[in-house]
């Protein structure tokens, strides 16, 4: 359990995600195909996606993510429930009664970090999440492998034959590294709830994110560091943009896709070695939720 201060910081982050020969977040507007920026060939990622996996990982009360958390942090299943969850959805439906708004802020761990447009509907007391995750967007441009899926039951019912095809059905990125920022803003805690337990929960689950979300299309996504810059003070230290740039990885030649992690020369210790030279004083808490050892100094502090 945390020894941490109870009052919510105000962090600038980043998620650096290296994708290979998987589909990290597909578009439905353009039949699954991985989403690709249309001027500049760039891979994105959408925040919704990205959210969408953590909240994964909570609903699964069973699994060993969400029992290793409650474990280590002391956590009571009625009070991480996910919002958009159906069944969650189906009891909002059908509770209309004055006040039930609130509750689900309460008990809906999702609500609290991230906020619920949902709940504007009459209460309008939540507008906006503490925690927010921008586009993300990958350093170079990305190649799109598209093949054809052979599957053994006909997908085309009107034709009478023992296999059928999914023609262009399996669609991969076949590499790419992705720059994913986020923000901690306390200022939203004032009508969400959010406790400094949910933030030490989302940071303990996103370097699970992917691993524990694996599928047929996005077999080998990582989250390769997930930078967490915590400024000296709760109104900010440091600009935001500065340090995300100080922080994203860059190809030599943006143009030319990559085959593989080492085309970005990117090593996170010295990535890091340089930042915290060049912000010094102006953060209280630097490092990689990615790195066991800075998630414990962060959240369990020696007393």
């Amino acid at each position: 359990m945390s020894n941490q201060s109870n009052e919510i910081p105000r962090v600038t982050g980043l998620l650096v995600i290296e994708a290979r020969n998987s589909n990290p977040n597909g578009d439905p507007d353009r039949e699954s195909d991985p989403r690709m920026r249309s001027h500049d060939g760039r891979g994105m990622i959408s925040d919704v996606s990205f959210k969408r996996k953590l909240r994964e990982l909570v609903i699964a009360k069973d699994g060993p993510v969400w029992q290793e958390m409650k474990s280590m942090m002391g956590l009571e299943d009625a009070a991480y429930g996910i919002h958009v969850d159906q069944n969650t959805r189906d009891k909002a439906k059908s509770a209309k009664k004055e006040g039930e708004k609130k509750d689900l802020a309460g008990n809906h761990w999702d609500v609290r970090v991230f906020g619920s447009t949902a709940l504007e509907e009459k209460d309008n007391f939540i507008r906006t999440g503490v925690v927010q995750f921008g586009l993300g967007v990958s350093a170079a441009k990305i190649r799109i492998q598209r093949d054809t899926n052979t599957v053994k039951a006909n997908v085309d019912a009107g034709k009478n034959a023992d296999r059928g095809m999914a023609p262009l059905g399996f669609r991969v990125v076949e590499h790419g590294v992705y720059s994913m920022p986020f923000m901690i803003n306390p200022t939203a805690a004032v009508k969400s709830g959010c406790e400094i337990k949910d933030i030490e929960l989302l940071c303990r689950l996103i370097p699970y994110a992917y691993s524990h979300n694996i599928s047929r299309v996005r077999p080998f996504v990582e989250v390769r560091h997930a930078w967490y810059f915590q400024h000296v003070n709760r109104l900010g230290s440091a600009s935001d943009f500065a340090v995300i740039d100080s922080l994203t990885p860059s190809k030599p030649d943006p143009k030319e896709p990559s085959s593989a992690w080492d085309d970005y020369g990117y090593e996170g210790t010295s990535v890091i070695s340089l930042a915290r030279n060049r912000f010094d004083g102006r953060f209280s808490n630097f490092g990689d939720l990615c790195d066991p050892s800075f998630i414990t100094q962060l959240f369990n502090p020696p007393q």
